[in-house]
C-alpha cells in the first residue's frame, strides 16, 4: 500500500477520543498512513503529529470563544500554514464546526477531499451549515440515524455506522466491587454527580450539584455521593467545590463508568456523559448553564424542544432537563428526590434509556468508519 498523508482536526476532549480510535483501526488497515493536526493527548498517543494542541481551542460558549479568538485565529492560519506545507491526500475533520467549517472551504480551494467525522448538531441549529457540507465534503460519518436520514434528505453522501461509545462504556467491575473499592455502603442509595469535561463546567456546575446533594441528603436520608472527576482536570478543582460541604462524598478519578454502573441516580452536565449514563442505563437528571448572552443566542436559533442527546434521541423527555435558570439546588434536588421515590417512574425510565441504547446500532461502530474511509484514500 502506497504511503498517504492525512489532516485530522479535533477541538475538543470527546473529538480528541473518538478521533484517536478511528486513527487506530485507520493504521490497522494501512499502516503506511501518517497522520498530522489538531488534537490532545489521545491522538498524539495514537502516533498522530500534533502541530496544535486543543487546549487552546476547547472553549464554551460565545464569550468564551470571543475572549479566545485571537488565539483561535493564529491556530487556523498555523495549521492553514501546515497544510500547504505538508498537502495532505485527504482532511478528517472531526466535529468543531465553528472551526472545521471554515476549515473545509479552505481545503476545498486546494482541491484536498473531506471527509467529517461526527456530525455538527444541524439538527438542533444552524441548519445552513449543511449547504457547507454538501459543498465542500466528500463524505459525512454520522452516529445516529436520525442524522443519516437528515442529511440524505438535503443530498449529502452520509453514512450511519452507529455509535463508537457502545465499545467503551462498559462498567468493568460489579456494583458491590465498586462499593467497596470507593468505601460507600451497599443499602445506601448511590448518587453519581459528573459535571462535565471542561474545567469551565466544573467552576460553574459542581457547587450547584454539592448544593442539590445537600438538600437531598437531608431529604433522603442516608443518601451518598460520589464525582467522577475527569481525568484531564486538576484534583483542586474539585476539592474546592467540596470544601466547607456537611456532605459525605467520594471524588473518583477517570472511573466513570464503574461509578455509574454502582449508582441508583446521576446528576449529569449536558454533552457526551448523558449519552455515557443512557448507554449504563443509569436513570438521570440533566442540568447545563453558560452565560446569559450565549443562553439568549442558543435560545433564539434552537430547533429542539431538548439539549440533552438521550431525550433528543428519544423524542420525548426520558431524562428531566434542569437548564440555565431552572438548575438551581432546589430544582435539582426536587427532581432527583422525587424520581427516587417513584419506582415505576424509574423503571419507565430504564426502559427507555434501553431503548435510546439499542438505537445507536451494533457495537464496532470506529470500523465501520475506518472502513468506510479507506476507499476513499484508494480513489484519490
Amino acid at each position: 500500500m502506497s504511503h498517504k498523508k492525512i489532516l485530522i482536526v479535533a477541538g475538543e476532549p470527546s473529538g480528541d477520543l473518538h478521533a484517536s480510535n478511528l486513527v487506530k483501526d485507520l493504521q490497522a488497515l494501512n499502516p503506511n498512513l501518517r497522520f498530522f493536526g489538531i488534537g490532545g493527548s489521545l491522538l498524539k498517543k495514537a502516533g498522530v503529529e500534533i502541530a496544535f494542541d486543543i487546549s487552546s481551542l476547547a472553549l464554551v460558549g460565545l464569550a468564551e470563544v470571543l475572549k479566545n479568538i485571537f488565539t483561535v485565529g493564529k491556530v487556523y492560519k498555523g495549521i492553514l500554514s501546515k497544510i500547504d506545507s505538508e498537502r495532505p491526500d485527504m482532511a478528517i475533520l472531526v466535529d468543531y464546526p465553528g472551526f472545521n467549517l471554515r476549515l473545509a472551504r479552505e481545503l476545498k480551494k486546494r482541491s484536498i477531499p473531506i471527509v467529517y467525522y461526527i456530525s455538527p448538531q444541524v439538527w438542533a441549529w444552524g441548519r445552513d451549515r449543511i449547504n457547507i457540507i454538501k459543498t465542500c465534503v466528500k463524505k459525512i460519518i454520522v452516529f445516529f440515524k436520525f442524522e443519516e436520514e437528515l442529511y440524505k434528505t438535503y443530498g449529502v453522501d452520509a453514512i450511519f455506522v452507529g455509535h463508537p461509545l457502545l465499545d467503551t462504556v462498559k462498567a468493568a467491575l460489579s456494583k458491590e466491587e465498586v462499593l467497596k473499592v470507593y468505601d460507600l455502603s451497599k443499602g445506601r442509595p448511590t448518587i453519581a454527580l459528573l459535571p462535565g469535561s471542561r474545567a469551565i463546567e466544573v467552576k460553574s456546575l459542581l457547587p450547584i450539584m454539592i448544593s442539590a446533594a445537600s438538600i437531598i441528603n437531608k431529604r433522603l436520608k442516608g443518601s451518598q455521593f460520589i464525582i467522577a472527576k475527569h481525568p484531564d482536570l486538576p484534583i483542586k478543582l474539585y476539592e474546592e467545590a467540596v470544601k466547607g460541604s456537611d456532605l459525605d462524598v467520594r471524588i473518583a478519578n477517570g472511573d466513570t463508568y464503574n461509578i455509574l454502573g454502582a449508582s441508583d441516580f446521576a446528576i449529569v452536565t449536558s454533552g457526551t456523559a448523558t449519552l455515557e449514563t443512557a448507554i449504563i442505563g443509569t436513570p438521570l437528571v440533566v442540568v447545563y448553564r453558560v452565560r446569559f448572552l450565549t443562553y439568549i443566542i442558543y435560545h433564539l436559533v434552537t430547533e429542539t424542544s431538548f439539549l440533552g442527546i438521550v431525550n433528543i434521541i428519544a423524542r420525548k423527555e426520558v431524562a428531566p432537563e434542569l437548564l440555565q435558570y431552572d438548575a438551581t439546588p432546589e430544582n435539582i434536588a426536587v427532581a432527583v428526590t422525587k424520581l427516587i421515590a417513584d419506582e415505576n417512574k424509574l423503571k419507565s425510565i430504564r426502559e427507555d434509556l434501553k431503548k435510546v441504547k439499542e438505537s445507536l446500532g451494533p457495537s464496532g461502530a470506529t470500523r465501520r468508519a475506518a472502513d468506510a474511509i479507506i476507499p476513499l484514500l484508494s480513489a484519490r
